[in-house]
């Protein structure tokens, strides 16, 4: 049986999740998903120029993890660059240390595990769900 997979630490979320090629329309192009966390590697190693040892380390994964995320995703965005595919950021195994959340319904405090965690709580499923820190929906990245 496989080890489950651990949830990578992202500091990173984008205003923008999708890119398509100039002049084509979604319906025309296949898609591929980048997840969060193969954007925040790319983020640490290729713009912010750390080692991959202290990108490991930021992520909280072993050397060899943050080597497969990245491979993955550089590989994702070159297939789509070189064959015109759009690029849709989403999903993964990630945490982020920014924001923690309260559901207003079960009364349950948890941290931020997957992108629906922000709108719905995990635990009872409710939509009202605040930040924990500011009692009401923060607007660095957390806000509706």
């Amino acid at each position: 049986m496989p080890r489950p997979i651990k949830c990578r630490r992202v500091e990173f979320f984008p205003e923008n999740t999708y890119f398509i090629p100039l002049g084509k329309r979604k319906c025309e192009v296949e898609e591929i998903t980048l997840k969060i966390e193969e954007l925040e590697a790319m983020r640490l190693k290729d713009i912010e120029g750390l080692s991959q040892e202290e990108c490991a380390e930021k992520m909280q994964v072993s050397r060899q993890t943050f080597q497969n995320i990245i491979d993955s995703a550089r590989r994702k965005v070159a297939i789509a660059l070189t064959q015109g595919n759009a690029i849709h950021i989403s999903g993964g195994n990630y945490t982020s240390g920014s924001c923690r959340f309260k559901c207003l319904n079960c009364g349950k405090v948890y941290d931020l595990n997957y992108e629906h965690d922000k709108h719905t709580c995990p635990y009872c499923g409710s939509n009202e769900v605040v930040c924990e820190k500011m009692k009401r929906f923060c607007h660095r990245w957390c806000g509706k």
